[in-house]
């Protein structure tokens, strides 16, 4: 199918989704291009009791047992509390965290220890909780968006969060495309202390226009979304510009794992299986699969559960 085509579909396609932030730029739809990923997808993979209901999910990661973690948005028809686990098998646990967030959670992460860290761009915070859901740390003040300083220490639009060895966290924030956003990475130690931050809106390296998703890779450089200027970008841990790859559409969230990187691609709903070095090995790819592919997330026996804004979490295996 020829460029255009597959635009003016995705463009149609965009058009009946209501629920994310659809790009401004139509160029930002063309889908990246690769040879194709087989993979089958799987009817209804979560399980719920009768009466219980989901929101959307803002973002979903894999515990070291296997089970799923997702951070749902609520709404009107919605009885699930926002942070929702459920077991290897898909079927609901629990869900906690009421009163914690805005309306449009976007990230969630568990680190070493099992702790639970959510962004919440809607609220400008990023809470750390245990698995009681006990809150232990809070970045930000809830409601107000500002810039980090001695002063106001205020995060604007926190997108995800990623830990370092030692502990060390690592926020993107920035959300809103254009001249209102202020993307970058912030980074504090374990305890929340402020370290450093860097970035600002721009195309150059080291720069963003919405920095949407962070990853920590094996050597520790930290892999950056850099949504709408199609790229993601790698850092030292210092901060120190490394590489970027550029792909089309909108690379949104990546799981790194040992031989290889899975990453969706937004509004061009693909699910992308690329090298440790950022080489797209395969793509795959379904008229009306997705609403927008957000994030994306593989457990131990290497199936692929996708976050879609719109449509709910799929799951995919290969055939």
């Amino acid at each position: 199918m020829k460029k255009a085509a597959v635009l003016v579909a995705l463009l149609l396609l965009c058009s009946v989704v209501v629920f994310s932030q659809r790009p401004s730029d139509p160029t930002l739809l063309i889908p990246q291009e690769g040879p194709a990923l087989d993979l089958v997808p799987v009817a209804n993979p979560l399980t719920f009791p009768a009466g219980t209901t989901m929101g959307f999910p803002g973002d979903l990661e894999f515990d070291s047992k296997g089970h799923l973690w997702v951070i749902s948005r609520q709404g009107a028809a919605n009885n699930v509390l926002p942070v929702v686990e459920f077991d290897e098998n898909g079927k609901y646990i629990r869900s906690f965290g009421e009163g914690l967030f805005g309306n449009r959670p976007h990230g969630i992460h568990l680190d070493t220890d099992g702790n639970i860290w959510i962004s919440d761009g809607s609220s400008h915070t990023v809470v750390k909780m245990d698995q009681q859901g006990k809150v232990l740390i809070t970045l930000g003040t809830k409601g107000q968006a500002g810039a980090w300083n001695e002063t106001t220490q205020l995060l604007n639009a926190p997108n995800d969060v990623a830990i370092g060895r030692n502990g060390d966290v690592f926020v993107v924030q920035g959300h809103t495309p254009g001249a209102m956003g202020d993307p970058r990475v912030l980074k504090f130690d374990k305890t929340g202390k402020f370290i450093k931050s860097w970035g600002g809106k721009g195309k150059e390296p080291g720069k963003f226009d919405v920095a949407h998703g962070i990853s920590v890779d094996a050597k520790g450089l930290l892999w950056v979304a850099d949504r709408e200027n199609s790229r993601i970008q790698v850092f030292d841990q210092d901060g120190t510009f490394v590489r970027e790859m550029k792909y089309a559409g909108l690379p949104c969230s990546f799981d790194i794992g040992k031989d290889g990187v899975t990453m969706v691609n937004g509004f061009t709903g693909q699910i992308l299986n690329v090298d440790l070095d950022g080489k797209v090995l395969s793509v795959y790819v379904k008229a009306m699969e997705f609403g927008e592919a957000h994030t994306v997330a593989t457990n131990p026996k290497g199936e692929i559960f996708v976050g879609d804004v719109t449509k709910g979490v799929l799951k995919f295996v290969r055939k």
